[in-house]
């Protein structure tokens, strides 16, 4: 990429997301440029809601409250559909993108609300409560990805989402502990009840064994997710599907790893080194191949729906 906006979005990746860093690289140039620049505008929110970059607290930060931030957010959004000139390039990439491709605005302002969720510190009591939240902040991502690749049709979609709420009950479980720390819990406040963690003390030694309970918990949950967006590979262009079903692989391949680990899967930040991605390249081209000719089961009924 060698106009600005692309290469502001693919050192956002470089630096933000190794992991969908590598299955990007096998998008065609034009829908990975599009996909780089989504991903760039959704970690810049983040960013902005946290008073970070890139995910590190930011060496200069603001007096503005989150609200503050995120109302700005939203303000911003609205004017990149109407077409006024951004002025940051985080926006102006989402505009190009948002426009050229037709993206609903409800998808971005859908995407802004999971944000609120964290500004407005919700709790999260049942499992239902956890699905709506990886709705917002990531299974409506998967939706407009799944919108640049061209798979626009509601089947599709609900592919897409899938993907993203497995992705976000994956990060969930690897990052049980972070965000505990910094005074965020997304695990159903039912689950913490029944096995006798309380919320404040989830940091605890003493409670390591239960909670890698619970991320098995939510790993063994993410499979029919991971299982049902496989089927949505058949509705993308050959090597959209490749880049999907890697992305898949990758992320699928940290929860298996959460899980093997148990209570030992915080004792540092679990990821897929270069042999795991090479191996998952390989799997994500067989199975984009294999989707070529499957036709896949009919989505399960017993899945989270999302709303339209």
């Amino acid at each position: 990429m060698t106009d600005k906006l692309g290469q502001h979005a693919a050192q956002t990746i470089a630096a933000g997301s190794k992991s969908f860093a590598t299955a990007a690289k096998l998008f065609d140039p034009a829908t990975r440029r599009s996909a780089l620049m989504l991903y760039a505008w959704c970690r810049h929110c983040d960013d902005v809601i946290d008073d970070q970059q890139l995910g590190f607290r930011a060496q200069e930060t603001t007096d503005e409250s989150s609200e503050t931030r995120l109302n700005e957010l939203r303000h911003l959004t609205h004017r990149a559909y109407a077409g006024e000139p951004m002025q940051s390039p985080a926006f102006a990439a989402f505009q190009e993108v948002a426009l050229g491709h037709g993206i609903p605005e409800r998808y971005p302002l859908a995407h802004l609300d999971g944000f609120a969720m964290d500004v407005a510190q919700r709790r999260y009591v049942t499992l239902d409560d956890t699905l709506s939240y990886c709705y917002h902040v990531a299974g409506v991502v998967g939706i407009m990805m799944a919108w640049i690749m061209g798979a626009k049709n509601e089947a599709a979609l609900d592919r897409a989402c899938d993907l993203g709420l497995a992705f976000q009950l994956t990060n969930i479980a690897r990052d049980i502990i972070e965000d505990a720390q910094i005074g965020r819990c997304y695990l159903p406040a039912q689950w913490l009840e029944q096995a006798g963690i309380p919320r404040q003390e989830m940091t605890a030694p003493r409670h390591r064994e239960a909670l890698a309970g619970l991320a098995r918990q939510l790993i063994d949950l993410a499979e029919p997710y991971y299982d049902s967006a496989r089927g949505g590979l058949t509705a993308l262009p050959p090597r959209c599907a490749w880049a999907i079903a890697t992305a898949r692989g990758v992320y699928r391949e940290i929860g298996i790893k959460v899980k093997a680990h148990g209570a030992r899967a915080w004792d540092a930040r679990i990821s897929t080194g270069k042999a795991d991605k090479a191996r998952l390249l390989g799997q994500g081209l067989a199975q984009s191949m294999a989707s070529r000719w499957q036709r896949p089961a009919p989505r399960s009924s017993g899945l989270w729906q999302r709303p339209v």
